[in-house]
């Protein structure tokens, strides 16, 4: 029987909990053709959110094609654009013909091919012969519109860790090129293509999107919220009764939801751990053996973060987990050795460049991976509980 703690793929269907208004509000912004952004930390759960919308939307009907842009690797312009292409052609064609007519067809007059030997080794659809030009970035960018419009159908691009541009020294221009192409696009035509972008740097999506204002009122951000406690509960408590009718005490899931600030793959891994481990029921000290386990797997990533992290920044992580908001007081500034004030920003900036914090709206410091944050309290400055 499958399990229902589910943290090592995408989560859509019946494990799917919580999200009921982020995929209504989804779910409306890719009916009306509107282009979104989606930048949240790793593992929160956003694109289990993307993929159980496209599921609500066939279940309701409508019919689209999803081309889907890893950008994990991407380091180059050159690698965005093979990327962006191939993945664009996959979801609409299948045979090297149709792949050919597709370059012939729509990329005519610039340096993209379909070159059969790449595609047999690398399965690269397209490939370049020359450097890319400013052409040939505008008309790769329009094929999802083109080959919408061709073919009478939705089109929705997700560009995973859409970050990872800035890496190219040409982002800006694509930025911009593909900003001139959503002001200029034709809100009548009865299929218009949508990008949706998402980012787990938190911080450099919100320097794309916020701070530089990149495709400002062209993209609609949507913000992902806590999954409620009371679901995250019940979840849990339904889960390990319907596997092998084992019981798991409510008060040991407000707990877990707690420690873990209720992100649900967290959950979902403890869980797991804990039904491996338990018979009848889960005790307290089940649990903890789970914790355990899953810092003994994260640990070693624990100890690289804080391993480049230079004295000030820690003493401003340890002033977040001592609950200070504001770091520019003199009694901050001293007490937690931090220079001045003018350091104090040099820090900030320097622990949001490395996604170790991020700030809210109120310019409030948040840890953006709870397990962290409990193994740092916990084992790297032993704060007393």
């Amino acid at each position: 029987m499958d399990s229902p703690f589910i943290y090592d793929r995408y989560v859509t269907d019946k494990n799917f909990i919580g999200r009921r208004m982020e995929r209504q509000i989804l779910a409306n912004l890719i009916r009306a053709g509107e282009h979104i952004s989606i930048y949240e930390p790793p593992k929160t759960g956003k694109m289990s959110l993307v993929n159980q919308v496209f599921r609500d939307l066939r279940d309701g009907g409508t019919q689209f094609l999803v081309a889907f842009v890893d950008m994990l690797n991407v380091r180059t312009l050159e690698d965005f654009l093979v990327k962006f292409g191939s993945a664009v052609m996959k979801s609409m064609a299948s045979t090297q013909d149709q792949f050919a007519t597709i370059v012939s067809t729509y990329l005519a007059d610039t340096h993209f091919v379909f070159d059969r030997m790449m595609y047999m080794t690398k399965e690269e659809v397209v490939s370049l012969n020359w450097t890319p030009d400013r052409n040939d970035i505008e008309q790769m960018l329009s094929l999802p519109q083109k080959l919408a419009s061709a073919n009478g159908i939705r089109y929705i691009v997700v560009l995973k860790e859409f970050q990872n541009l800035m890496n190219a020294d040409e982002y800006d221009d694509v930025f911009k090129m593909m900003e001139t192409q959503m002001k200029e696009r034709d809100r009548q035509i009865p299929y218009p293509a949508v990008f949706i972008m998402t980012g787990s740097m938190v911080n450099a999506m919100k320097y794309i999107f916020e701070e530089k204002r990149y495709f400002w009122r062209q993209v609609n951000h949507v913000a992902l919220s806590q999954v409620e406690q009371r679901e995250i509960i019940e979840h849990l408590v339904k889960g390990f009764l319907s596997g092998m009718g084992k019981s798991f005490d409510r008060n040991l899931a407000m707990g877990a939801c707690e420690l873990f600030k209720s992100n649900l793959w967290y959950m979902n891994h403890l869980a797991s751990i804990c039904d491996a481990l338990s018979k009848g029921f889960v005790t307290e000290a089940m649990m903890a053996g789970a914790l355990e386990s899953m810092i003994s797997v994260h640990e070693p990533r624990f100890v690289n973060i804080v391993n480049d992290l230079t004295d000030h920044q820690l003493s401003l992580v340890r002033a977040v987990l001592d609950g200070v908001m504001k770091f520019s007081a003199s009694e901050v500034i001293e007490k937690y050795h931090l220079n001045s004030s003018a350091n104090v920003r040099r820090v900030k900036d320097a622990l949001k460049k490395k996604e170790v914090l991020t700030f809210n709206e109120k310019d409030e410091p948040v840890i953006m991976d709870p397990l962290f944050e409990y193994w740092l309290r916990k084992f790297y400055f032993e704060i007393p509980e």
